[in-house]
Formats: structure tokens, C-alpha cells, sequence
């Protein structure tokens, strides 16, 4: 009778275990502001992780987006935002890190992540990840929209930070979207009025939240972030990522 018991108990966690396993998968997303859900004061400005979860079938991947304005790998890690994704990651989930245009912020002490560092906090995040047998994917930061008087884009980015992806991915056969480049080449597309488009600029009196208008070069509207979380769904793709198979 006993060994009936245990078998039915068994059967039955296995059962258990196997449903949750066929559940969505979960993507996290650790991030800065140019990734991160925004708040309605805060609207149009959108970021690309807003967007990425259209590109999905239904019901397949849960977006957990964490990414958070203002963040830093130095802060993400401080603020305890990186240890929460850790202790929650199942076997198989996901995890795509971006980050850059905090840590730059030599002006800004508690988010400064002098490079090597910032290289150390990516290794850390690969580490991590790969322990809980899930899944790690990493980001270049993406541009900021700057051309110069003869019209030629002009990348804001320390080369030391997306240089940094670089490097980790290659040493530690990871997965790299290079947003850093295929965002700039869509800046150049769309030229140094065109992609005035992209981004949060408004005119004064255009929206309620920003009455005296503004005119950001980092953040992107519901346009803009459209096309970013594109880039990314395509990188998924070139990079022949499992993931691929639950794009539309």
C-alpha cells in the first residue's frame, strides 16, 4: 500500500513539474530606460521592451520586463533588481541584459561604472544566469540620435562600453544582438531630420505631460521603440536563438 502511495505521489510531481515546465517561457529583461516600461506621466516616451512582447505568438513568452530608468549594472546590482531576477529564473527561462547609458555617466557617481567593471558586472550576469540553467542574451546599448553640422551621425557612446558586449560574448560564447550598431544604422537611414521621428521630441502644447514640449534624444516614442524591439526580435532570428521558434 505504501509503495502505491509513493508511486501516485510521484506520478503526480511529475505531473505538476511538466506543466509548469510547458507553461510560457519567461524572458527577463535587465535594462536601463531606453528598454523600460514607463509611466503615464511619463507617455509618449516608450521604451523598447514595451513592444517586444507583439512580436511573440500568444501565450508562448512572458516578458518580464525589469529594466528600470536611470540604472546602471553598478546600481542594478546595489538595488538588489538583479538578484530578484535570479531568484526567480527557472531552468530555460531567459534573460537579455542591456545597459551603457548609465554607467557612462562619469558626472554621476552612484551610477558610474568605470569599463572594467562594467565588463566584470556582464561576466558576473553570465555567470549567474547560466548557474540556474537558463538562458542569457546580451545587448549593445543602443544610440542616441546626435548628427553633426554636415549631417554625419556621430556615436555619444564611449567605445569601451559596447566594446565591452563584444568581448564577453566572444570570451564566453554568449549570444550578442548588437543593438549599438544596427541602431545606428537605422539613425543614418532616417537622416538627422528623419529620426527627430524616433524619439520623444514635442513641440510646446503638443501633450499634457510635457506642456513647455521637449526635445529628448535618448528616449524613444511608441515609433521609435517599435523598431528597436523589431531589431531585436530580427537578432533573435540571425542568431538562430531557440526563442525563434515562438516569433510570429
Amino acid at each position: 500500500m505504501a509503495k502505491i502511495v509513493f508511486i501516485a505521489v510521484l506520478i503526480t510531481s511529475l505531473t505538476a513539474a511538466a506543466a509548469a515546465q510547458s507553461g510560457p517561457v519567461k524572458l527577463f529583461l535587465a535594462g536601463d530606460s531606453t528598454c523600460a516600461e514607463k509611466l503615464p506621466e511619463k507617455r509618449p516616451e516608450t521604451g523598447w521592451g514595451e513592444m517586444l512582447g507583439a512580436h511573440f505568438k500568444d501565450g508562448k513568452v512572458k516578458i518580464e520586463n525589469r529594466a528600470m530608468n536611470g540604472r546602471s549594472t553598478k546600481t542594478f546590482i546595489s538595488e538588489g533588481r538583479w538578484q530578484k531576477i535570479i531568484d526567480e529564473l527557472r531552468k530555460g527561462d531567459w534573460v537579455f541584459v542591456q545597459f551603457g547609458h548609465n554607467d557612462e555617466s562619469k558626472e554621476k557617481g552612484e551610477r558610474y561604472t568605470p569599463p572594467d567593471a562594467f565588463k566584470a558586472n556582464l561576466e558576473r550576469f553570465v555567470r549567474e544566469v547560466r548557474a540556474k540553467s537558463a538562458n542569457i542574451v546580451l545587448l549593445t546599448p543602443v544610440m542616441r540620435r546626435k548628427f553633426d553640422k554636415d549631417g554625419k551621425f556621430v556615436d555619444q557612446h564611449p567605445a569601451e562600453y559596447p566594446e565591452a558586449f563584444r568581448a564577453v560574448a566572444r570570451d564566453l560564447k554568449v549570444p550578442l544582438i548588437d543593438m549599438h550598431r544596427l541602431s545606428e544604422a537605422v539613425l543614418v537611414k532616417y537622416g538627422p531630420e528623419g529620426s527627430r521621428s524616433l524619439f520623444l521630441q514635442l513641440k510646446p502644447g503638443e501633450n499634457v505631460n510635457y506642456p513647455k514640449g521637449i526635445e529628448d534624444n535618448t528616449h524613444f516614442n511608441p515609433a521609435g521603440a517599435e523598431i528597436m524591439a523589431k531589431l531585436v526580435a530580427d537578432g533573435i532570428r540571425d542568431a538562430k536563438l531557440k526563442l525563434r521558434k515562438y516569433l510570429k
